[in-house]
């Protein structure tokens, strides 16, 4: 079982090998029509799969209390990816929006600024 876990577990191996598989076709015209029924399906199957990690992390933060660390470690991603997760945040850190001045001095004000 550690086995599994530090390979990507039995189920997520299993998704490697089919990949694998797809790139094993000799006949160039069968891989690419298979490739590209793989990849038609992909993007709805990952946005399914993204939202079921949300939905699990969402609860081990809010109701059950679970650090951002220990999830981190339990599902072995790093924290500052939990923290993404929970922001809803899905993209890589190259496409991640910058910080502007108007949103860092949005965070240092108080809700009752003009009161």
């Amino acid at each position: 079982m550690a086995e599994e876990e530090a390979d990507g577990g039995g189920e997520a191996q299993r998704v490697f090998d089919a990949l694998e598989a797809l790139k094993a076709i000799e006949d160039e015209t069968a891989r690419a029509r298979e490739i590209s029924v793989l990849l038609r399906a992909y993007g709805p199957k990952i946005k399914e799969l993204s939202d079921l990690r949300r939905d699990f992390v969402l609860d081990q933060r809010q109701q059950q209390g679970v650090s951002v660390r220990k999830l981190a470690a339990k599902i072995g991603v790093s924290p500052s990816t939990i923290q993404d997760i929970e922001r809803g945040y899905s993209g890589s850190g190259k496409t991640r929006p910058r910080k502007t001045k108007d949103d860092a001095d949005a965070g240092n004000r108080d809700d009752h600024s003009g009161d």
